[in-house]
């Protein structure tokens, strides 16, 4: 079984963290007895800090344990550090993707994975992802888009167009919502993180995004968000609206295939769906460990969207 949506922090992360401790306002708080350290960064995503993030001989032997045979690893978003100045960005992202080749390397059999980019300078970005390809790095992961700046804006052209020439992997990863409206009851995790996927997918396919970057391969996180189950209403759009087609050469429900998706749905009938819309070849088994709402161990064992993301 594959799994293309987990998390790891090399132990040479922690130590830039704490390196860097001021810099970036990085706490590590105590908020109950039977838990972890929480790790803040910048007043932002806090999050239990387990030790299978971690701990490289323990996340191994859970990957075991789950009947996992390999892992796609990824930085964490709470690590993606944009708020910061390009050269603090640019360091970790540095450090990060060096200490994941360097582990992926010797245990190549188990484990793969991506970096992770200065994205809000998209010509360094470009430079990061051209040297962690060459680390051996499968590709990276980003959020979907900047404050100002959604991913089909051409202010991202340097990057995707070195994506392209690379044929990357690009997991997009979510960023928790700030809409004033989910402050409560976890709903920024709960309905803000998939709400972010549905804006930045919905953003990448009306703009004809892969028509201009063909060979990037876009990873959605989470199914994809809403964008499968609202994909008829997209279809409608393109029927009456000029400005919903006119960089379109199909109509949006034919460019779903042009995507990968993972499996984390927490519900086999959601994921049956999503595999009836998409196609068995574009999606892929995840399970966003070793975070809180992780499905572990993945669900479903799709072998032919593994081999379609990786070929």
């Amino acid at each position: 079984m594959y799994d293309f949506h987990t998390h790891f922090i090399p132990p040479e992360v922690i130590t830039w963290l704490k390196d860097h401790q001021d810099t970036v306002n990085a706490k590590w708080i105590k908020k109950e007895e039977n838990k972890d350290d929480f790790l803040v960064v910048n007043e932002k995503w806090g999050f239990e800090l387990k030790n299978a993030f971690t701990d490289g001989t323990l996340y191994l032997n859970e990957q075991e344990n789950a009947g996992v045979s390999h892992s796609l690893l990824s930085p964490i978003p709470q690590l993606f550090m944009y708020d910061f100045p390009e050269e603090i960005t640019t360091d970790i992202s540095t450090v990060y993707n060096r200490s994941l080749a360097l582990w992926t390397k010797s245990t190549a059999q188990k484990l793969s994975a991506l970096g992770t980019v200065p994205l809000t300078n998209p010509e360094k970005a470009a430079q990061v992802l051209r040297e962690a390809m060459n680390l051996g790095l499968k590709g990276v992961i980003i959020g979907p888009g900047l404050p100002e700046h959604m991913l089909s804006d051409e202010f991202f052209t340097p990057f995707f167009e070195e994506a392209n020439k690379q044929k990357a992997i690009v997991f997009i990863h979510p960023l928790l919502s700030e809409d004033p409206r989910l402050k409560r009851r976890m709903m920024p995790n709960l309905i803000g993180v998939p709400w972010e996927t549905t804006v930045c997918a919905t953003d990448l396919l009306l703009s004809g995004h892969v028509d201009k970057y063909p060979n990037v391969k876009i990873l959605f996180a989470h199914g994809g968000g809403f964008l499968p189950y609202q994909i008829g209403r997209l279809d409608k759009g393109y029927e009456q609206w000029q400005i919903v087609s006119s960089k379109l050469q199909a109509k949006p429900s034919e460019y779903l295939s042009r995507f990968w998706y993972d499996s984390v749905l927490w519900s086999q009938e959601s994921l049956d769906f999503l595999i009836k819309s998409v196609g068995e070849d574009r999606v892929v088994p995840g399970s966003d460990y070793p975070f809180d709402l992780c499905v572990w161990p993945p669900l479903g064992n799709n072998q032919k969207g593994a081999h379609s993301l990786l070929d």
